[in-house]
Protein backbone atom coordinates (compact mmCIF):
# COMPACT_ATOMS: atom_id res chain seq x y z
CA UNK A 1 0.00 0.00 0.00
CA UNK A 2 1.55 3.18 -1.35
CA UNK A 3 1.05 6.26 1.33
CA UNK A 4 -0.64 9.04 -0.57
CA UNK A 5 -0.33 11.59 2.50
CA UNK A 6 2.60 12.18 4.61
CA UNK A 7 2.64 13.34 8.28
CA UNK A 8 4.91 14.92 9.75
CA UNK A 9 6.07 15.73 13.26
CA UNK A 10 8.90 17.60 14.72
CA UNK A 11 9.43 15.57 17.58
CA UNK A 12 7.62 12.47 19.01
CA UNK A 13 6.27 14.75 21.88
CA UNK A 14 3.80 16.16 18.98
CA UNK A 15 2.35 12.39 18.66
CA UNK A 16 -0.81 12.72 21.38
CA UNK A 17 -2.14 15.74 19.22
CA UNK A 18 -0.97 14.65 15.36
CA UNK A 19 -2.44 11.03 16.44
CA UNK A 20 -6.14 12.83 15.36
CA UNK A 21 -4.94 12.68 11.89
CA UNK A 22 -3.95 9.20 12.22
CA UNK A 23 -7.30 8.20 13.28
CA UNK A 24 -9.63 10.18 10.80
CA UNK A 25 -7.10 8.67 7.92
CA UNK A 26 -7.64 5.07 9.34
CA UNK A 27 -11.25 5.53 9.56
CA UNK A 28 -11.25 6.86 5.90
CA UNK A 29 -9.09 4.18 4.74
CA UNK A 30 -6.74 6.68 3.43
CA UNK A 31 -3.11 5.67 3.51
CA UNK A 32 -0.43 7.58 5.22
CA UNK A 33 2.99 7.31 6.53
CA UNK A 34 3.98 8.94 9.70
CA UNK A 35 7.95 10.46 10.45
CA UNK A 36 9.31 12.45 13.02
CA UNK A 37 11.78 15.01 11.19
CA UNK A 38 13.03 18.44 12.94
CA UNK A 39 14.28 21.36 11.01
CA UNK A 40 16.53 22.45 13.74
CA UNK A 41 17.92 18.90 14.40
CA UNK A 42 17.50 16.95 11.22
CA UNK A 43 17.80 19.45 8.24
CA UNK A 44 19.27 17.33 6.25
CA UNK A 45 17.05 14.12 6.26
CA UNK A 46 13.94 17.27 6.56
CA UNK A 47 15.77 18.52 2.69
CA UNK A 48 16.03 15.00 1.32
CA UNK A 49 12.57 14.47 2.55
CA UNK A 50 10.77 17.41 1.35
CA UNK A 51 12.79 17.43 -2.17
CA UNK A 52 11.59 13.52 -2.91
CA UNK A 53 8.07 13.10 -1.18
CA UNK A 54 6.55 13.88 -4.12
CA UNK A 55 8.25 11.53 -6.73
CA UNK A 56 7.38 8.47 -4.07
CA UNK A 57 3.72 8.64 -4.64
CA UNK A 58 2.70 11.34 -1.62
CA UNK A 59 0.20 14.38 -2.40
CA UNK A 60 -0.24 15.99 0.87
CA UNK A 61 1.96 16.86 3.46
CA UNK A 62 0.84 17.33 7.47
CA UNK A 63 3.59 18.95 9.40
CA UNK A 64 3.30 19.31 12.93
CA UNK A 65 5.39 21.60 14.95
CA UNK A 66 5.57 24.03 18.26
CA UNK A 67 7.67 27.22 19.53
CA UNK A 68 9.59 28.16 16.75
CA UNK A 69 7.27 25.73 14.25
CA UNK A 70 9.88 26.07 10.90
CA UNK A 71 8.87 22.70 9.96
CA UNK A 72 6.01 22.93 7.78
CA UNK A 73 7.96 26.20 6.58
CA UNK A 74 11.10 24.41 5.59
CA UNK A 75 9.04 21.28 3.80
CA UNK A 76 6.97 23.67 1.89
CA UNK A 77 10.09 25.94 0.44
CA UNK A 78 11.67 22.40 -0.78
CA UNK A 79 8.85 20.70 -2.37
CA UNK A 80 5.95 20.77 -4.63
CA UNK A 81 3.26 19.36 -2.89
CA UNK A 82 0.50 21.58 -0.36
CA UNK A 83 1.55 21.59 2.90
CA UNK A 84 -0.97 21.66 6.02
CA UNK A 85 0.69 22.78 9.28
CA UNK A 86 -0.62 21.86 12.69
CA UNK A 87 1.05 24.32 15.59
CA UNK A 88 1.26 22.39 18.11
CA UNK A 89 0.63 24.01 21.92
CA UNK A 90 3.82 23.82 23.37
CA UNK A 91 4.75 27.76 24.41
CA UNK A 92 3.13 30.79 24.44
CA UNK A 93 -0.51 28.60 24.25
CA UNK A 94 0.96 27.68 20.60
CA UNK A 95 0.51 31.36 18.85
CA UNK A 96 4.21 31.13 18.34
CA UNK A 97 3.85 28.22 16.34
CA UNK A 98 0.33 29.15 14.58
CA UNK A 99 2.13 32.77 13.83
CA UNK A 100 5.24 31.26 12.54
CA UNK A 101 2.99 28.85 10.06
CA UNK A 102 0.66 31.98 9.36
CA UNK A 103 3.62 34.30 8.23
CA UNK A 104 4.97 32.79 5.36
CA UNK A 105 6.93 34.65 2.64
CA UNK A 106 5.23 35.25 -0.50
CA UNK A 107 5.49 31.56 -2.98
CA UNK A 108 5.87 30.10 -0.10
CA UNK A 109 2.45 28.79 1.09
CA UNK A 110 1.54 26.92 4.16
CA UNK A 111 -1.69 26.03 4.59
CA UNK A 112 -2.31 26.57 8.93
CA UNK A 113 -5.08 24.67 10.63
CA UNK A 114 -5.90 26.02 14.13
CA UNK A 115 -3.43 25.17 17.24
CA UNK A 116 -3.55 21.38 17.87
CA UNK A 117 -6.16 21.04 14.99
CA UNK A 118 -4.48 17.86 13.28
CA UNK A 119 -7.98 16.17 12.31
CA UNK A 120 -8.70 19.32 10.68
CA UNK A 121 -5.46 19.33 8.85
CA UNK A 122 -6.28 15.81 8.02
CA UNK A 123 -9.98 16.66 6.80
CA UNK A 124 -8.37 19.17 4.55
CA UNK A 125 -5.72 16.82 3.31
CA UNK A 126 -8.75 14.76 2.49
CA UNK A 127 -10.70 16.95 0.61
CA UNK A 128 -7.42 18.37 -1.26
CA UNK A 129 -6.84 14.43 -2.37
CA UNK A 130 -10.86 14.24 -3.49
CA UNK A 131 -10.56 17.29 -6.45
CA UNK A 132 -10.53 15.02 -8.99
CA UNK A 133 -11.49 11.52 -6.96
CA UNK A 134 -15.00 10.89 -6.73
CA UNK A 135 -14.58 8.04 -4.27
CA UNK A 136 -12.64 10.18 -1.88
CA UNK A 137 -15.44 12.88 -2.74
CA UNK A 138 -17.45 10.45 -1.69
CA UNK A 139 -15.84 10.10 1.56
CA UNK A 140 -15.53 13.88 2.39
CA UNK A 141 -19.51 13.82 1.64
CA UNK A 142 -20.52 11.27 3.71
CA UNK A 143 -18.09 12.50 5.97
CA UNK A 144 -19.89 16.16 6.00
CA UNK A 145 -23.50 14.49 6.42
CA UNK A 146 -22.30 12.62 9.79
CA UNK A 147 -20.90 15.74 10.93
CA UNK A 148 -24.71 17.13 10.66
CA UNK A 149 -26.43 14.46 11.67
CA UNK A 150 -24.49 14.71 14.97
CA UNK A 151 -26.41 18.25 15.71
CA UNK A 152 -29.65 16.97 14.52
CA UNK A 153 -29.25 14.17 17.53
CA UNK A 154 -28.09 16.52 19.76
CA UNK A 155 -30.99 18.61 19.34
CA UNK A 156 -33.62 15.56 19.78
CA UNK A 157 -31.78 15.43 22.81
CA UNK A 158 -31.84 18.66 24.05
CA UNK A 159 -35.48 18.71 23.06
CA UNK A 160 -35.87 15.91 25.79
CA UNK A 161 -34.21 18.39 28.44
CA UNK A 162 -37.08 19.70 30.89
CA UNK A 163 -37.08 23.13 33.01
CA UNK A 164 -40.16 24.64 34.56
CA UNK A 165 -39.23 27.89 32.25
CA UNK A 166 -37.88 25.75 28.85
CA UNK A 167 -39.89 26.97 26.03
CA UNK A 168 -38.99 24.50 23.32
Amino acid sequence: MQPLVSIIMGSTSDLPVMEAAFKFFDSQEIPFEVLALSAHRTPDEVAEYAKNAHQRGIKVIIAGAGMAAHLPGVIAAMTPLPVIGVPIKSSLEGMDAALAMLQMPPGIPVATVAINGAQNAAILALQMLSVNNPEMMAKVVTFKQNLKQKIVKANADLAQVSYTFKTN
